[in-house]
């Protein structure tokens, strides 16, 4: 996705957090806050983004956004579990209505037996999370821009969900489309 096109859709998700009233805050690790960045480029951004804990160091996981440490000892960071934690970590840090997290493997090797490429994020929400794994391709670069993009275009589709049901489209004038 393009720089011009993660805007756009970063001005979407602001927009239509705006609208609800909800509030963000996230956690980062591979992408080291550019998601958060992302959505602060766009201007009004402060009515919507409440702030984002990089734990780019697996011991922050859990002293930062209250991953459970016997957990990530057992299974290491980049799991399922560690990236629900982390967005609920981020949304109960943070004061925010969503958390939105992601943890995984941008290369250029291996980590704990993870292959390069494979990222969870993950999206809390009223008490629960929505995890989604990911297997991308290509440098240390492409993953961690993958990564973003995909952050983006979940929250969104969530967000959009969340304002106009399962259909997720409205007209110009913003109503619901049938």
């Amino acid at each position: 996705m393009s720089d011009p096109e993660l805007f756009t859709l970063s001005q979407h998700v602001i927009s239509t957090c705006t609208r609800m009233g909800l509030s963000l805050a996230s956690a980062e690790s591979l992408t080291g806050g550019r998601f958060v960045a992302s959505l602060v480029d766009v201007p009004g951004a402060s009515a919507v983004v409440r702030g984002g804990l990089v734990t780019y160091a697996t011991d922050l996981k859990s002293s930062l956004a209250g991953v459970d440490a016997d957990h990530l000892e057992e299974t290491g960071p980049v799991d399922p579990v560690v990236a629900a934690q982390m967005a609920a970590g981020a949304a109960r840090k943070c004061v925010a209505d969503i958390g939105v997290s992601c943890t995984g493997v941008a290369g250029p090797d291996p980590q704990d037996g993870k292959d390069v490429g494979l990222v969870y994020t993950a999206i809390a929400f009223a008490g629960k999370a929505k995890v989604f794994e990911h297997r991308f391709s290509g440098d240390r670069e492409a993953i961690r821009s993958a990564t973003v993009s995909a952050m983006l275009t979940n929250l969104d589709e969530f967000v959009t969900h969340l304002t106009f049901g399962a259909g997720g489209d409205a007209d110009a004038a913003g109503a619901p489309t049938e």
